[in-house]
């Protein structure tokens, strides 16, 4: 019998499947803020933004850092596509400072380089909460 109290949420990178896993509950960052995703939603296409996206399923409570990409949720599964994903323990504070202080230095010549550069603060900078809500690296 199918438990109607999950659903399937799959994270999924280029390079690799980050997470498949059954959830209670998952908060992902969106381009506009944060959707909340709960057993049989509506079905759903939403753009993502960087940031932080809770997991909560019967066997446990995962947080992972999400780099944008689309959330689609379709049947009870969410599937999130996104540039890069990576649990909290593997962001390294000090690879978080460079891409921050590379940023700073990228040209803004065109709009495309001044996009790009938005881009990448902001992933450094959702990294940065991230890291400091969870106690760990430099505050934002």
């Amino acid at each position: 019998m199918a438990r109607t109290d999950t659903f399937h949420c799959s994270v999924i990178t280029p390079e690799r499947a980050v997470l498949e896993t059954d959830a209670t509950s998952v908060v992902f960052p969106a381009h506009d803020g944060e959707i909340g995703i709960l057993p049989g939603r509506a079905p759903l296409l939403y753009r993502m933004g960087a940031g932080e996206l809770r997991v909560e399923s019967p066997q446990g409570n995962q947080v992972l850092f999400v780099d944008g990409g689309f959330a689609q949720m379709v049947e009870n599964r969410l599937t999130l596509l996104t540039e890069a994903a990576r649990k909290i323990e593997e962001i390294d504070p000090a690879a978080v400072e460079k891409q921050f202080a590379e940023a700073h230095s990228m040209p803004m010549r065109t709009d495309a380089e001044f996009k790009a550069r938005q881009r990448v603060l902001r992933s450094a900078q959702a990294q940065r909460q991230i890291l400091a809500r969870r106690g760990s690296g430099r505050a934002a």
